[in-house]
């Protein structure tokens, strides 16, 4: 960072609550809340665990559908099998990500893999839901499948790491592409380590501490809280706050700004867009998926 370097303002920091979601794992969740519904592009934010299963006590979120927007989990420990109506068939290790664009719909399941339900383990992730503008909510469904190595990697001065899966941080640019310009970035800072993100103009910009305390421009925030910037110009530089290191997530992305109408898993722009949904939805106008070894693995 040098002296000249502009510094974009803290609007908010914001604690993350748990609740029950899925097959009924326990998920941290900063937004939406009662307090904050959502951070435009963004719709919602979960980190599902660290939690350890022990035999037979793995769960996962069966068969459900969505529509109008698209679901990105991102995986750090365990393995989730993916399933949708398109046919699509992925398994998420760590380190890995599926990016699924919803679209017009799809049904879609993310369970523990057959080993995952025998032996037990630990399963930590996160996923983050993507809203897409009116134009795109009935695009066709598409799902991008990447695994750990094929993310943008680079080493930090004291022994992080920084992680891009998606845009530009640092000069470093990830390699999946999405419908609408976001960024999505994993940092491991360890004492030392600086990331310097120049976030474009009028873009959102989060950093999600969950593990550790971090240092965001001028807030300080720990494990399970967000910081949220000013839609204005100046970048966001994030650092361990101690001599202990810090885990944090970087999202990033241009706000769409228009209405908002969401029941479920449906996002949409009007109540009568959700009630043509869930119309669908129950005349299985989304579609079903197929039976086990039918399907294609598919990656990007």
């Amino acid at each position: 960072m040098t002296s000249t370097t502009v510094l974009r303002p803290v609007e908010q920091i914001v604690t993350a609550h748990r609740q029950t979601e899925g097959g009924g794992f326990v998920v941290r969740r900063p937004f939406p809340t009662a307090a904050v519904d959502h951070f435009d592009p963004f719709l919602l934010l979960d980190e599902m665990g660290p939690v350890d299963y022990g035999p037979g006590e793995a769960i996962g979120a069966p068969d459900h559908p969505h529509r109008g927007f698209e679901t990105v989990t991102y995986m750090l420990d365990g393995a989730m099998e993916h399933r949708d109506s398109t046919g699509a068939v992925g398994v998420i290790r760590p380190g890995a990500v599926q990016w699924m664009t919803a679209g017009s719909g799809v049904i879609h399941s993310e369970m523990p893999t057959e080993e995952m339900q025998q032996r037990g383990g630990r399963n930590h992730g996160f996923q983050i839901w993507v809203n897409l503008p009116a134009a795109d909510k009935m695009i066709p469904p598409r799902y991008q499948g990447f695994e750990a190595d094929e993310f943008t990697r680079a080493s930090l001065d004291h022994g992080g790491m920084l992680r891009v899966l998606a845009g530009t941080v640092a000069g470093h640019v990830g390699p999946v592409e999405t419908s609408i310009p976001i960024t999505y970035a994993h940092a491991t800072l360890h004492a030392g380590d600086t990331v310097q993100w120049n976030v474009a103009d009028g873009e959102t910009a989060l950093v999600h501490v969950f593990d550790g305390s971090a240092v965001a421009n001028d807030a300080e925030a720990s494990s399970g809280q967000l910081v949220a910037f000013e839609r204005s110009s100046g970048a966001v530089t994030v650092s361990a706050a101690g001599s202990e290191p810090a885990e944090v997530l970087l999202l990033g992305g241009r706000p769409i700004g228009e209405p908002i109408a969401r029941y479920g898993p449906f996002v949409m722009n009007t109540r009568d867009e959700i009630v043509q949904a869930i119309d669908d939805f129950n005349a299985g106008r989304l579609g079903s998926i197929p039976a086990e070894g039918s399907g294609v693995e598919r990656n990007n």
